[in-house]
């Protein structure tokens, strides 16, 4: 049985009539069926071109995503040498409690840093109060010679 695409990259009367109706519909779809029939023999080799870029590059991240489940990254992966699987779960937990040593000192300090604000605030705002809450004394006037109109000097 010999089965042949309808739409294949050739001067077939259904191409000819996708183009024309393309370039009647809207003029890119027309010029992309025209480049499909003249240079879409090519196309086998870009599309294989392409698969074998593309899994060449998939293939590295598998790889890189086994390494990184292998050194711990993933899930506690057992390498197959016990020692060594021993030494590395001894050395994560220590690392863990470093950081949570770490973790704990941070937070100390943050109460303390937010401590020292309040702190300072709480001043500025007594010192504010106490200055708002003074009484002013009033301003002199000056005094003025009912005779002549001008201002004398105490």
């Amino acid at each position: 049985m010999n089965t042949t695409a309808l739409i294949r990259p050739a001067w077939t009367p259904a191409t000819i009539a996708l183009m024309v109706i393309g370039f009647m519909v809207f003029w890119p779809l027309g010029l992309a069926m025209l480049a499909y029939i003249i240079w879409g023999d090519r196309l086998d080799g870009f599309k294989r071109d392409v698969n074998r870029a593309t899994d060449g590059v998939f293939a590295g991240c598998r790889r890189s995503a086994d390494k990184a489940h292998r050194w711990g990254h993933g899930g506690s992966a057992r390498t197959g040498n016990v020692a060594f699987d021993d030494w590395r779960d001894k050395e994560l937990e220590r690392l863990a409690q470093e950081r949570k040593k770490l973790d704990d000192a941070l937070a100390e300090f943050d109460e303390y840093a937010r401590e020292l604000r309040r702190a300072k605030d709480q001043e500025e705002f007594d010192r504010f109060m106490a200055n708002r809450n003074k009484p002013t004394p009033p301003a002199a006037t000056p005094k003025r010679d009912d005779d002549s109109g001008s201002l004398l000097d105490d």
